[in-house]
């Protein structure tokens, strides 16, 4: 835990490329994760075994670890079933987070009875709820994962109309009021200021990924603004 307790008030960064992105590849997100703890990160998240592993080659800092999996009967795809715990395990993720949703995970199973499998097979290990509602962390909190994760607001079918960063983050603010674990902020947190104000209302910690390790959208953040006018 003494490990774990580095990422407290600090910057968790988003090692991550799909195999659509230009920068696929276990040895590029092992250098993206050099290069974010020399910029002062405390931690990393990281998806699939093949990255987890190279990373954790390359630095000794906490990772959270997933796996992005599509399944035909569910719409859940993040580390959606106990293979993608079992690889995860294997790969010594310091934290692995899973999707925490209320939608229903492949074969029909419910987040409590996956949770439950998951603590039986893995007991002493630290999990992190992927949320998109306030009743979803609550729920994920009762059941007693060990984070609780703004990840997925905005990117569910319940919780497309919420902005986490509206009215000064009052989703997470309301979240950290309803919750006795420890809430990680993740999800359009897109600016320093933004990651500073989350921590500054009681989050643990803060993820920021895309605005940092996603070339490609950094890019077209700067286009999108230049051409406006034209």
């Amino acid at each position: 835990m003494k490990k774990i307790e580095s990422i407290r008030g600090n910057l968790i960064v988003s090692c991550q490329a799909l195999p659509d992105e230009p920068l696929h590849s276990s040895f590029i997100m092992g250098r993206m994760a050099v290069a974010a703890q020399e910029g002062g990160a405390a931690g990393i998240r990281a998806n699939t075994y093949n990255d987890i592993v190279e990373i954790k080659k390359m630095i000794d800092l906490p990772v959270i670890g997933i796996v992005k999996r599509d399944y035909n009967d569910s719409s859940v795809y993040i580390t959606a079933t106990m293979k993608e715990i079992d690889e995860l395990v294997k790969a010594k993720a310091d934290i692995i987070a899973l999707d925490a949703t209320n939608n229903i995970r492949p074969k029909g199973k419910s987040l409590e009875s996956f949770f439950n499998s998951i603590k039986t097979k893995y007991p002493d290990q630290l999990l992190m709820a992927d949320c998109s509602t306030i009743e979803e962390c609550i729920f994920a909190d009762k059941l007693g994962f060990d984070f609780i994760g703004t990840t997925l607001v905005g990117y569910t079918e319940q919780s497309k109309t919420i902005k986490i960063e509206a009215n000064d983050f009052e989703f997470i603010r309301k979240t950290i009021d309803n919750v006795s674990h420890p809430v990680i902020a993740e999800g359009n947190i897109d600016t320093p200021e933004k990651a500073k104000r989350v921590l500054e209302l009681g989050c643990y910690s803060v993820v920021v990924g895309s605005i940092i390790t996603r070339p490609q959208i950094i890019t077209k953040r700067f286009v999108s603004t230049i051409t406006a006018n034209y």
